[in-house]
């Protein structure tokens, strides 16, 4: 885990500045730090709308006596991407648009419960995992 951890924290940074450097010398640096600056204002903005939608999909689902495990879920996920956009750099950006887009994050969380399934209940049949 601390090697994971030691490489995400030294590797990111590192293709996070040379893809801002590599647009820079393209687009200019201006040009370049605005754009991060816009997605990081746009992102901030998605992540607390989608945000709220989900708070008040949690709230209907413990008003109808539901566990609400897939908005629990989403809302993890929202927070992840709210934390991407905030961190400047296209790299992290692009992985927090993917978190806050309801059809990317449909898929991750469907990986991430098969995730979990296989590790903690491994002798259970494959359910349906996400309700439509």
């Amino acid at each position: 885990m601390f090697i994971k951890l030691f490489l995400a924290f030294s590797i990111i940074p590192i293709v996070e500045i040379y893809i801002l450097i590599k647009i820079g010398s393209i687009f200019g640096a201006l040009t370049s730090i605005l754009l991060v600056i816009f997605t990081g204002f746009a992102g901030a903005y998605l992540a607390r709308k989608q945000g709220l939608k989900t708070f008040f999909r949690i709230q209907d689902s413990l008003i109808e006596g539901r566990l609400p495990s897939e908005e629990l879920i989403d809302a993890v996920l929202i927070l992840i991407a709210g934390f991407l956009l905030l961190t400047p750099g296209f790299l992290t950006d692009f992985f927090g648009f993917m978190f806050l887009f309801q059809t990317t994050r449909s898929f991750i969380k469907f990986w991430i419960q098969r995730k979990f399934r296989a590790k903690y209940m491994p002798n259970r049949p494959e359910e349906t995992i996400i309700e439509q």
